[in-house]
């Protein structure tokens, strides 16, 4: 997963950079507010994102707000990292839409925990999404075989969404999960199958 750095200190962000890249993750480094704003508006935007508060250009919670006004697309997780540790600061962070605080210094294995965190959740976020996906398909088929159906009055076919005229078991089988087995009811057993009649006796 490609993680977005927010950090002006080319340290700090060199050091982000380092136990991000020992953890599997791959870092993609902003030196100010806007260049992070920026990246997080790419359509390849890193889904998870570590911003300082106090940068040049834009600052940390002016990010975090934009990003959340945004109401298109999947939105990031974002992990306030910032050296304003009172517990006003903390709560203006979440307040304004971050995900999670952390103050500086930090310690390399919480960063760690609180990014696996972020990622555990993003991940349980996309299966409901491909989810709902299957749900809506699932109901979008429903729909189909609720809906008229164009059938011949003699040879019973179905007209299909493309005009074609097919079987009524193809249609079916195409538009939901029924299994067919042929049978014959009485009517057309006593039609196509009439039984022989007595020999007349003599």
């Amino acid at each position: 997963m490609r993680v977005l750095i927010a950090e002006d200190d080319p340290t700090s962000r060199l050091m982000l950079t380092a136990v991000l890249k020992k953890c599997g993750y791959e870092a993609v480094s902003a030196s100010n507010g806007l260049e992070a704003w920026e990246a997080l508006q790419q359509s390849d935007a890193p889904r998870l994102a570590i911003l300082d508060w106090m940068m040049p250009e834009m600052d940390g919670l002016e990010v975090v707000r934009r990003v959340r006004a945004e109401k298109a697309g999947l939105q990031p997780y974002v992990l306030m990292l910032t050296t304003k540790g009172e517990k006003e600061d903390v709560v203006a962070g979440l307040e304004a839409g971050a995900d999670d605080y952390l103050t500086k210094p930090f310690h390399p294995a919480e960063l760690r925990a609180r990014v696996d965190v972020g990622r555990r959740l993003l991940e349980t976020q996309d299966q409901l999404a491909r989810q709902v996906c299957e749900l809506r398909q699932a109901l979008d088929d429903i729909k189909t075989l609720q809906g008229i159906l164009p059938i011949c009055m003699h040879c019973k076919k179905i007209r299909n969404d493309k005009g074609y005229w097919e079987q009524v078991e193809g249609y079916i089988s195409h538009h939901s999960e029924a299994l067919f087995t042929h049978s014959i009811c009485p009517e057309c057993m006593q039609k196509h199958y009439p039984e022989p009649s007595s020999a007349p006796e003599w």
